[in-house]
């Protein structure tokens, strides 16, 4: 298990916890050298091979970091609980959820065949490279998908080996236990929801949006709020409404994916920003396209959104793209994306927090659902 350290060594917080967000995910940032540190020490002790190999390469997808909006709306949710408590145990919650997500995304990276990860190669790829000869049966993408699976593995025990102490060490533990175990359940149901549409054409706009819920919306901002207020111990009243404040604002972040997967700028995203529409991936924004496609008979864009296997070739993707901009889809999700951030923000501030914790949540809203502040409205995204 990964060991708590020292108080002399603990994260470098102040006695009240981060004033802000950016601070909090800057001290998130170094527990996690910590945490790495001191993990790839015990891995070399448990086998070189292995250490270079495996827990190095799970390290440096760690440290290229990526957005940290789960330790950030941990924060947010610790302070409209009343910042009270171990600050701490804060930091090293955020810290936990950033190893859970490099878990997903070499999980993710797998099944999907994506190619790049925040800038580099996935980690799968990486593994078919460095064994190109690979003699196992299936050769090296066998290999490859194997070794990935595995150090997804080694990830997630990370992760829970420092959720597990800090629980442990928290008067609130099994609240913040409890919470971590429903994430995790959470995000494999989505993750087979997902592949489960792929297998069978899925189409229904109810199911792409059940599938965004589990596998985002909950896992990166329901959760981390909650998450965040169970170690104060938050009363019913304000986890009810941290919960419909995260599941709007998590179905926005994952709707913007969504537009990014589609008509995204891969230089920015740091990743293919056609992977979703060459495997036709059931997405909501697919979903809205083919619905508007068949409302509008217009046969052009229901052949070009249709489910299937057959390979997509650029011409093909610029035809998928101009079908979802012809029937509106595009503008449709642009919509719901504003509408469910609005009704985030609506939902937080039902929870009484102050002033400098609603103008931070409103910020990381923005953020994620990349929209620009917004006022509150209504969403059907409660609990």
């Amino acid at each position: 298990m990964l060991r708590l350290r020292p108080a002399a060594a603990e994260p470098a917080v102040p006695a009240g916890g981060p004033p802000t967000a950016s601070d909090a995910v800057d001290a998130v940032e170094a527990e996690l050298d910590r945490i790495l540190d001191d993990a790839l020490g015990r891995a070399r002790t448990a086998d070189a091979v292995f250490a270079r190999e495996v827990a190095e390469r799970v390290s440096a997808l760690v440290r290229r970091g990526g957005k940290r909006l789960r330790a950030a709306f941990v924060w947010c949710g610790w302070q409209v609980a009343g910042g009270e408590g171990d600050p701490a145990a804060v930091v090293r919650t955020g810290a936990a959820l950033e190893l859970l997500q490099a878990c997903a995304l070499i999980h993710d990276d797998v099944m999907d065949g994506s190619a790049t990860r925040r800038g580099a190669p996935a980690v799968h790829v990486d593994f078919a490279r460095m064994h190109r000869d690979a003699r196992m049966a299936g050769g090296p993408r066998a290999f490859a998908s194997s070794a990935a699976v595995l150090a997804g593995d080694l990830a997630l025990a990370w992760a829970d080996d420092l959720l597990t102490e800090t629980a442990l060490a928290s008067a609130h533990g099994s609240r913040l236990h409890r919470e971590w175990q429903a994430m995790r359940t959470e995000m494999v149901a989505g993750q087979y929801r997902d592949i489960r549409a792929q297998a069978t054409g899925a189409s229904e706009l109810d199911e792409a949006l059940r599938i965004a819920t589990l596998k985002s919306a909950l896992y990166t901002v329901e959760r981390p709020l909650a998450l965040g207020a169970s170690l104060t111990g938050a009363d019913p009243a304000t986890l009810a409404a941290l919960r419909s404040a995260g599941r709007c604002t998590g179905l926005a972040f994952q709707l913007r994916d969504d537009l990014r997967g589609a008509f995204g700028d891969p230089a920015r995203i740091r990743k293919p920003a056609d992977d979703d529409l060459r495997a036709r991936k059931f997405t909501y924004l697919l979903a809205v396209g083919r619905r508007l496609a068949d409302a509008a008979a217009d046969t052009d864009a229901v052949a070009a959104l249709a489910a299937g296997t057959a390979p997509v070739s650029p011409d093909d993707l610029r035809t998928m793209r101009a079908a979802l901009e012809r029937t509106g889809a595009r503008a449709a999700v642009e919509s719901k994306i504003h509408e469910l951030a609005a009704a985030g923000l609506r939902h937080f501030d039902r929870t009484g927090a102050r002033p400098f914790v609603r103008r931070e949540f409103a910020a990381l809203v923005a953020r994620a659902a990349g929209t620009a502040p917004a006022g509150r409205g209504e969403a059907a995204c409660e609990r």
